[in-house]
């Protein structure tokens, strides 16, 4: 009698067994069905040692309870007296429920588990044929189908098969249940099966022979008509009965279903006809066929119906699937396919996705497929469906490191395990690993982890994860270096024709070229080559990447054979995470970042400090550039150092627009593409006007020394005003003087106009940075007038002389360098001229619109598409800003908001003064974004300013995917841009023109 409060001894055991619920476990073995069990000491031991024991004694009463009279005894007495038949039940009923309701459903089906023959331990399709063999209608077929599985799941969770083996297994019942379903509809429809030969094709991971407990099964169908019979009526027939076949295992019934039959892979999807003659199908191939469909090809494998038929089918198609890598797109579909796999996991899962998450099943997958068909068109001992055999294949022909090919496959098989337990526990197809404890404790106990199964299955499961992360792209790069390095005896290299495919099927252009670039940087037994030999497999990848895959390692030679003596460089790419991923983005998008980086290679320092690539401050450059000027012995040793600061900060600008806009593996490329604008059009913006207070410093200082006989100062106006400078910008001012007191204006002129002239010389020197043109065409009386001005000389002008285009340039009007109360003063001059006072009249918005017209019509360049010029045409630059424009000098005395010299300020202003509807203000300024964009893309991409799209195919690529375009959809940006600013024109002719 257990005394009251105190455990009973038995509930002591059951808890040291594993139980979860000792109280409820005690209950069931108290059941009278159990009596002939309970007292025997083996059942706890065999319970104990399954995933979860609760799980199978609950399912072990059901099955003795379901048990007629006279057969209890018997299933008791084999249970406790044939051990291997009691690890294999208890096994099945402790790891899977569904297996358990099947075995409670049909009572003598437990008789499968208890002899093996010798054959019985690894089944092939002939057995399981047998095991079929009765079934004469689909429910029946599902319960045969059961009872197979119930011995594949005996024998996976007790260890006689490792999960390959099980897989292979998984995938031979499928065929057998596959040829079972067509004998069934061929049954059925005997008229149809006479007039047509029929042949299955196994596809996914069924063709290739590693199955899932619950997978779909993917096929695709050949049909042919049989002698003297007519085609299309053959085809009929045979699409009959296939449809037949996917029914007879897709249907739920009863007895449930087995698995779905997906055919979607067939030429053309779920458009495309069901069945093909075999004529068809290559037809499409040769002509069609996109790259994943010669990737999936790689599994195909004939399975049931007419074999010769399939046997044809593969043999035609296998020589074009080995051909695959010589297509023209292949590795933009390659980089596209990768990139579509994980960008559709919803982002609640993709922590739980055991398939398609980061270092999940798929990678081990896609890489080894990608590694196949690359190198499969010159050895055909990579021509395996099976991933762990190609991975093997791989290996041994000196494709893949051996020590990398040896993890993943560790880390393959242990997923692979998981993900089968998962699936066997309510056999429900499911890739997501579950998130309740009971759920983890049953599946690590399942895959051995007893001391503390759910951190340890966390553990296992996020260390295998890495080692594909880590592993899945870098096996691509490693062997390109081994191929050039010494090796240790009895490794074997890539051929040089083998690397050369290889980097070509990544996308370099010049695999000649690349390799000699690798040679140079990863050969030799120095420290620096050994380093190199460690971040180059990353960096290719990061390479391959991009757009432009060749620029990018020759960039990185470039910058190595610079800096390889100094001991930071490599040590900061080594050390520093984010570095070596920053400088492969920078390298390889396009020309400008890496011609800035290359003048001065230690700016790469920027890259590893993660306050690095935020943008310096006005006060803050303007400081370092005076102080700089100060320091230097002449005018142009001290505006040298001042335009050496600003090519440095062009770089930092540059580089941290181009990691933001790409995004890297720690952080996502920036949402707020608007907010990309605003931070380059600032940051460009700050960096010139200190140059241009350096410069004018610098000429002040040569010849004046501390102060010049005049008051000066330099008033930004277009973009410069705007703080919206792109990379290409010139810097547009208007120069203002006043004497200062007892100075004869004459001399005060000549003073200013001799400092202009020297400043502008300076920032134009032909040296290594790049120059900064100032522009002054925006002054009064243009090209024409002078140069430089006083304060009262524009009075007088604009007082008497000023054109409405010229109140309008005003609006952008900001000192910007010199005397900044002189500065002041000309704005207080001129914000009654750009905010008339009750708004401009109509004669001058008609002169406003007038002026408009007469430049789309005469300043596009000739030959230029007006759909795709990001300036001048529809819907572009200039239609967002002389719509804005109008709005601040019709309201802007009215509404402060509008005085403004920004687009993208004063168009929020007019929203928020209810001058602009809500839809239209957003459109307005998605198209002025864009298009902005797009410029300092072009700039980025080709180091040289550009208002419309490159037509270089890499170059349009390269700025496809600075504005978020992956590779192959250079079309969709196109079409995107056009329609946008079709958009952006259609309310410009409203609130402009008044259409």
């Amino acid at each position: 009698m257990t005394v009251p409060g105190r455990r009973s001894s038995t509930f002591t055991r059951l808890l040291r067994h594993g139980f979860t619920d000792p109280s409820g476990a005690e209950r069931l073995l108290d059941l009278p069905e159990l009596a002939a069990l309970r007292g025997d000491p083996v059942l706890l031991d065999a319970l104990g040692a399954t995933a979860d024991p609760d799980l199978a004694l609950r399912g072990l009463v059901r099955l003795v309870e379901a048990q007629p009279e006279t057969e209890r005894s018997t299933l008791t007495t084999t249970l406790l007296s044939a051990k291997p038949f009691r690890d294999r039940l208890l096994g099945v009923l402790g790891a899977s429920e569904a297996l358990a309701d099947h075995l409670a459903r049909h009572p003598g089906d437990w008789e499968t588990l208890v002899t093996y023959e010798a054959a019985d331990l690894h089944p092939g399709v002939t057995e399981f044929e047998r095991g079929l063999a009765e079934a004469t209608d689909p429910v029946s077929l599902r319960v045969a189908y059961r009872r197979c599985l119930l011995g594949i799941a005996a024998r996976d969770v007790c260890g006689t098969t490792d999960v390959a083996q099980t897989a292979a297994e998984l995938a031979d019942l499928a065929t057998a249940t596959l040829r079972a379903a067509l004998a069934l509809a061929r049954a059925a429809e005997p008229a149809d099966a006479a007039q047509c030969r029929l042949a299955v094709i196994a596809m996914g991971k069924c063709g290739g022979h590693e199955l899932n407990y619950v997978s779909d099964v993917d096929v695709i169908f050949v049909g042919e008509p049989v002698e003297g019979a007519d085609e299309a009526k053959a085809l009929q027939a045979a699409t009959r009965l296939a449809s037949h076949l996917m029914r007879i295992c897709s249907e739920t019934t009863v007895e449930g279903t087995i698995w779905p039959v997906d055919a979607n892979l067939r030429p053309e999807g779920r458009n495309g006809p069901l069945v093909r003659t075999l004529s068809s199908h290559l037809a499409y191939y040769q002509r069609w066929a996109k790259t994943w469909e010669f990737q999936a090809l790689l599994k195909a494998r004939p399975v049931a119906g007419d074999p010769e038929l399939g046997s044809a089918y593969v043999d035609a198609v296998s020589p074009m699937v080995w051909q695959a890598a010589e297509r023209e797109n292949f590795v933009t579909d390659v980089q596209a396919m990768r990139r579509r796999v994980v960008d559709n996991i919803p982002v609640a899962q993709v922590d739980r996705e055991l398939k398609l998450g980061p270092g999940g099943l798929r990678d081990v997958e896609f890489a080894v497929q990608l590694l196949q068909l690359v190198h499969g068109r010159s050895d055909a001992t990579l021509h395996s469906g099976s991933t762990l055999d190609a991975l093997a294949a791989l290996a041994a022909g000196g494709y893949v490191g051996r020590a990398d090919a040896a993890q993943l496959d560790e880390a393959y098989r242990f997923l692979r395990a998981m993900e089968h337990r998962i699936q066997l526990y309510r056999l429900r197809r499911t890739h997501l690993v579950p998130e309740g404890d009971e759920d983890l404790r049953r599946l690590g106990r399942s895959l051995g982890l007893r001391t503390d199964p759910v951190a340890e299955l966390n553990k296992e499961w996020r260390r295998h994860a890495s080692v594909v992360r880590r592993l899945h792209e870098k096996i691509f790069y490693r062997p390109l270096l081994d191929a050039v390095a010494q090796l240790a005896p009895g490794e074997i290299r890539l051929s040089p024709k083998a690397a050369g495919q290889r980097l070509e099927a990544l996308g370099y252009a010049d695999p000649a070229a690349a390799l000699r670039h690798l040679e140079a940087l990863a050969s030799g037994v120095s420290r620096k080559a050994a380093i190199q030999r460690t971040l180059l497999p990353v960096l290719l990848g990061w390479f391959a990447d991009s757009a432009d895959p060749d620029a990018g390692l020759l960039g990185f030679r470039k910058v190595s054979d610079a800096l390889g003596k100094t001991p930071w460089y490599l040590r900061l790419l080594r050390d520093e995470g984010a570095a070596a991923e920053n400088l492969a983005r920078v390298l390889s998008a396009g020309r400008l970042a890496p011609d800035l980086l290359l003048r001065a290679p230690e700016a790469v320092a920027i890259l590893g400090d993660p306050e690095g690539l935020k943008p310096r401050g006005r006060d803050h450059l303007e400081q370092e550039v005076l102080a700089a000027v100060g320091r230097a012995d002449d005018a142009e040793q001290g505006v040298a150092a001042a335009r050496g600061v600003r090519r440095r900060e062009l770089f930092r600008t540059a580089a941290a627009d181009l990691i933001d806009a790409y995004g890297t593996e720690d952080s996502p490329r920036t949402s707020d593409p608007g907010a990309l604008v605003d931070r380059v059009g600032q940051a460009v913006t700050d960096l010139n006007a200190a140059t241009i207070a350096g410069a004018l410093r610098a000429a002040v200082r040569a010849e004046w020394g501390d102060e010049l006989p005049t008051r000066f100062a330099v008033i930004g106006m277009g973009r410069f005003g705007g703080h919206e400078l792109g990379y290409g910008s010139d810097a547009d001012v208007l120069f203002v003087h006043e004497p200062r007191p007892g100075v004869d204006d004459q001399e005060a002129a000549k003073a200013a106009n001799r400092v202009v002239t020297e400043m502008r010389r300076l920032l134009q020197l032909p040296t290594t940075d790049p120059p900064l043109l100032i522009d002054a065409d925006l002054r009064p009386e243009g090209r024409s007038g002078p140069m430089v001005r006083t304060l009262a000389s524009y009075q007088a002008y604009y007082r008497r002389w000023s054109l409405v285009w010229e109140s309008q340039a005003l609006l952008r009007a900001a000192p910007m360098a010199g005397d900044p109360e002189l500065g002041q003063r000309f704005i207080e001059l001129v914000d009654p001229l750009r905010y008339p006072a009750e708004g401009l009249g109509e004669d001058a918005v008609r002169e406003i619109r007038r002026l408009k017209a007469r430049m789309e019509s005469e300043r596009l360049p000739r030959g230029a598409d007006p759909t795709l010029h990001a300036k001048l045409g529809r819907g572009g630059l200039s239609d967002v800003e002389w719509t804005v424009q109008l709005l601040q000098m019709r309201h802007g005395w009215a509404e402060p908001g509008l005085r403004t010299t920004r687009t993208r300020a004063a168009l929020s202003a007019a929203h928020a003064a209810g001058l602009i509807a809500t839809e239209e203000a957003q459109t307005l300024d998605e198209a002025w974004v864009l298009a902005t964009r797009v410029r300092n893309a072009v700039m980025l991409v080709r180091g040289r300013p550009g208002d419309t799209f490159p037509s270089e195919p890499r170059e349009l690529a390269a700025v496809g995917r600075y504005l978020g375009y992956g590779p192959g959809h250079v079309g969709e940006m196109v079409d995107d841009y056009r329609r946008i600013t079709r958009r952006a024109r259609a309310v410009v002719d409203e609130l402009f023109y008044g259409a």
